[in-house]
């Protein structure tokens, strides 16, 4: 067997490795245009702010290291310019020569990958702008960093990328504005959410400009002048960016600019086998790869997987999802039976000082989907305050007909990594909400809480699931209110906290008195208690029950989550 594998950086290499782990007799050959493989994407940021010392850190693992390990012929520097699946066959150009050649397949593995979007906007090809997705892109942003007097950086994109390179040219000192054409920064998440990653750029320095587009980019000497791309100018480099936003047009100064507005699926040579394109704009595979076309292959970012929860075609370019379809398919072509069991889409970033992850289904994308959701804000410390434990927020979404859970979203200083992984392995094996309080997990004053936030999420989920203690998001208090709907809403904190902030209409009796006086509430009315974080609100909700009010709901998060809620603007839930 003669396996052809194109593409050598997370799911090309796996594909290989698995294959030969599996037989001795293939023949395997990689063409990889770059002169790098098997490199860490993830970690180019942290070369450009200093984290990681040298970018030779992140491609540990050579083309000659690749290739005596496994027994393959590793050819960096070739690009695989055609396919021909009817005579199974490759053409290939050696770039330093540009000399061509044809080279046959029994299996071809397409691991093509993606590149960065470059909005198509005049002067984006100066000197000076940049795209982060490869070590060569690293080396160059670090070169211009190095050797030239930058103090003004913009990157524009606020997803994974951009995020991350701009809290490490802050750690170097930099002035960084960060552009997002969405309502957001990491628009993947729900708006109460993300807002909360705005929040913490904003308090670290960052001039973030959401709702904005990038219009164009001006160089040195040609104040204000619209250069198109490709334009001949000795002082050409850039010295300012425009951007516009309801308010017009703005100019924001930078010595560097990096792009980061996402990635597309390179999809030349797929198309060129004949592969078909899914609906998300990927190439359409089985669940162990297979294009449709024989013997062709598609693995990682190039391919499109599948959502676990709802079944549909789903489209996330992460390392982690391409090793494990790179793996997959290498195990098939050479008789295996493993198989690829579905995307959650399970992610997590830092920004700052906080952790910012995300699995499965958000609440909006939840609602789109059809389900009718039900949604906690659990705010609780990862381990206890007197051990140094500090607050997270945890917003997680089940359905409320089968109490499934759907996807979560944490944010927090520390252990937000080992929630989220709890998380994304209940909603894998189709836990319900009433699963996660039973869940064993390891205790220690110095690591967890008695009951864990993943406890505390799945008890509060429940209670809601089963009517018993049902909640109510901000956003939804917000919008039926603003609707005409009389709701009476009830603080039932002390004096002390209400005096730092209240949920505006709210009426103040706190829970030491509130059996006492709850004749002064109206029990036919829908009525909405909290407290500062939910707990003392949930016990509140229970006494009016209890007393005989039946439409009681507990606010989601209280009034912590309530405020932070109510200091951005975004449209209400569903």
């Amino acid at each position: 067997m003669k396996i052809v594998v194109v593409g050598s950086v997370a799911a090309g290499t796996s594909a290989a490795a698995k294959a030969r782990r599996n037989t001795e007799d293939a023949q395997i050959t990689i063409y990889e245009r770059d002169t790098d493989i098997s490199y860490s994407g993830c970690g180019l940021p942290y070369y450009l702010g200093g984290e990681v010392e040298s970018i030779d850190d992140l491609t540990p693992r050579d083309a000659a290291w690749f290739a005596q390990r496994y027994g393959a012929d590793v050819r960096t520097g070739h690009e695989v310019t055609g396919v021909d699946p009817y005579a199974r066959t490759v053409r290939v150009r050696e770039l330093a020569t540009g000399e061509t050649f044809t080279d046959t397949y029994d299996e071809l593995v397409l691991a093509t990958g993606v590149s960065p979007v470059v909005p198509p906007v005049p002067g984006v090809d100066r000197p000076g702008v940049f795209t982060l997705r490869n070590p060569r892109d690293a080396r160059g942003v670090h070169a211009w960093l190095t050797d030239r007097d930058v103090t003004r950086v913009v990157v524009v994109g606020a997803g994974y990328i951009g995020l991350e390179t701009a809290e490490q040219l802050v750690g170097r000192g930099l002035d960084v504005t960060v552009v997002e054409a969405q309502e957001h920064a990491m628009p993947r998440m729900d708006g109460d959410m993300s807002a909360r990653v705005d929040a913490e750029l904003r308090a670290h320095g960052v001039e973030l400009l959401t709702r904005t587009r990038l219009v164009r980019v001006e160089g040195a000497g040609t104040p204000g002048a619209m250069a198109d791309a490709g334009e001949a100018d000795p002082s050409g480099d850039v010295s300012a960016v425009v951007v516009q936003d309801a308010d017009g047009e703005r100019t924001l100064p930078a010595d560097l600019v990096l792009v980061a507005v996402g990635v597309r699926p390179n999809l030349d040579l797929p198309r060129a086998a004949g592969a078909t394109v899914g609906p998300t704009g990927a190439v359409a595979v089985d669940r162990q790869g297979r294009t449709g076309v024989p013997r062709v292959w598609a693995v990682g970012d190039v391919a499109e997987g599948f959502d676990v929860i709802t079944g549909e075609p789903t489209w996330v370019p992460l390392g982690s999802t391409a090793n494990k379809m790179g793996r997959v398919a290498g195990d098939a072509l050479t008789g295996g039976s493993l198989a690829h069991r579905g995307i959650l889409g399970t992610s997590i970033v830092r920004v700052f000082d906080q952790a910012v992850a995300q699995t499965g289904l958000t609440e909006d994308r939840a609602r789109a989907a059809g389900h009718d959701v039900v949604v906690v804000h659990n705010i609780k410390p990862d381990r206890p305050p007197y051990l140094g434990g500090r607050e997270m927020l945890i917003k997680a979404v089940a359905d409320r007909a089968t109490g499934r859970l759907l996807g979560a979203q944490a944010i927090g200083p520390s252990g937000v990594d080992k929630r989220i992984d709890v998380l994304a392995t209940a909603i894998t094996y189709g836990a319900t909400v009433d699963d996660l309080f039973h869940l064993d997990l390891a205790y220690a004053p110095t690591y967890a809480t008695t009951k864990d936030p993943v406890h505390y999420t799945g008890m509060a989920l429940d209670n809601a699931v089963r009517g018993s203690a049902p909640l109510l998001s901000p956003a939804e208090l917000d919008r039926r209110r603003a609707a005409g709907e009389k709701i009476q809403v009830v603080d039932v904190r002390s004096a002390k906290d209400r005096a730092k902030g209240f949920v505006e209409g709210s009426v103040h009796i706190p829970l030491a008195e509130l059996r006492a006086r709850a004749g002064e509430l109206d029990p036919t009315l829908p009525t909405v208690t909290y407290c500062n974080k939910g707990v003392t609100g949930n016990a509140g909700q229970n006494v009016l029950r209890n007393l005989g009010f039946t439409d009681v709901a507990n606010l989601s998060g209280g009034n912590k989550n309530y405020q932070q809620f109510a200091r951005t603007p975004h449209p209400p839930a569903g």
